[in-house]
């Protein structure tokens, strides 16, 4: 008499995406502060100091990561960048690897945006008073923490393919 073999179910993991867009609008607004806040301003804290993003003062824009379900809304605040609830004045929107080349410069950022892979909406001389900041940086995004996290992302959206 033999024994019924038991079948193995291989569950195959969520893919990272599919587990960012269903977390992201399950955590707070102040956890996300505390995570994003400081990688941003130590990233930006010399344009910050130079008042290259004076113009962000009492202003907000959004950047939606379209594939990631993912939307943050950012303003200055006393010379610092914040996590807004509201809804931004402008809106860059794409996908993260759009996002991605953008961050460390792998293409040219009018060609992201010619080529429809990023657009701007709502007030776009806001949206491209911020494409140009971050166009105008040395080094890109890409660089310290930000650096960091961004490619521990990008290996781990890579696993969507």
């Amino acid at each position: 008499m033999s024994l019924p073999h038991p079948t193995l179910s291989l569950v195959r993991p969520l893919a990272p995406s599919r587990v960012i867009r269903a977390l992201d609008p399950r955590v707070p607004l102040g956890i996300k502060r505390r995570l994003v806040e400081p990688l941003l301003n130590r990233t930006f804290a010399g344009p910050l100091a130079e008042g290259e993003f004076d113009a962000l003062e009492g202003r907000r824009i959004s950047l939606t990561v379209e594939d990631l379900g993912v939307t943050l809304t950012l303003s200055l605040v006393e010379q610092r960048l914040v996590l807004c609830l509201e809804p931004g004045e402008a809106t860059i929107r794409g996908g993260w690897r759009e996002f991605l080349c953008l961050a460390t410069r792998r293409e040219d950022p009018d060609s992201l945006f010619f080529q429809r892979r990023l657009s701007i909406e709502g007030d776009t001389e806001l949206g491209l008073m911020v494409k140009n900041l971050l166009d105008g940086l040395e080094e890109g995004l890409a660089q310290g923490r930000l650096g960091e996290w961004l490619l521990r992302l990008e290996r781990l959206t890579a696993r969507d393919r």
